[in-house]
């Protein structure tokens, strides 16, 4: 089954050699977003993981609307945080962005996240 890679300039452009996402069939599988501003690339709320959470949601939701769908597609998020102490503010931002039936969800504590963030987020998206 081929391959679309999806962009948007209203996130931040890929740092590696990979897509913000890719779409195959009606299925959009999303690459990790980190809290950088897509316009400066700058990371955003430097030691406040709501801020953090908020903006890399806000840039899968950029990703997911040019794939041609919408949060509520989303049928699975990853959730990475370096503190899972942490997980209640990121748990509040998530209510934030979607609504029942909520995604699946995995949340995991790693020991570091690219350009220093403390929260990163994935996706699987299923359109139509």
């Amino acid at each position: 089954m081929p391959r679309t890679a999806i962009h948007t300039d209203l996130a931040p452009a890929a740092i590696g050699p990979y897509s913000q996402a890719t779409r195959t069939g009606n299925t959009v599988y999303f690459s990790g977003q980190i809290p950088l501003d897509p316009a400066s690339g700058a990371l955003v709320g430097e030691g406040d993981v709501a801020a953090q959470a908020r903006r890399a949601f806000e840039n899968l939701k950029a990703v997911c609307e040019a794939a041609g769908g919408s949060m509520d597609d989303i049928v699975r998020v990853g959730l990475y945080l370096t503190d899972l102490s942490q997980f209640a503010a990121v748990n509040v931002v998530m209510g934030e962005y979607f609504a029942q039936p909520y995604p699946a969800r995995s949340t995991i504590e790693v020991s570091a996240l690219p350009k220093g963030a403390a929260f990163e987020v994935d996706a699987v998206m299923v359109l139509g």
